[in-house]
């Protein structure tokens, strides 16, 4: 799916924006009622799991994020 952007707020949630689809480990995707936008919780303490429901700021969630360059991916070793 094109057109995909993902933000990762300071202190906040993973807001994903566009198009997408957020499936559980089964591969049955979540409901979204038609949102093109959602924050996935990052803190952890979120009571509506993997979705924000904002309790990141009434624990004090603190995460500072600025963009930088991955390393380039490692071939996996042969079995």
């Amino acid at each position: 799916m094109a057109g995909t952007k993902i933000t990762v707020r300071n202190n906040g949630p993973l807001r994903l924006e566009g198009e997408f689809e957020i499936c559980d480990m089964e591969g049955k995707p979540f409901g979204l009622g038609g949102r093109t936008a959602v924050s996935l919780c990052r803190c952890g303490h979120s009571q509506n799991k993997p979705f924000c429901d904002s309790t990141h700021r009434k624990i004090g969630f603190q995460s500072e994020m600025t963009a930088r360059d991955l390393p380039a991916e490692q071939p996996k070793p042969a079995l």
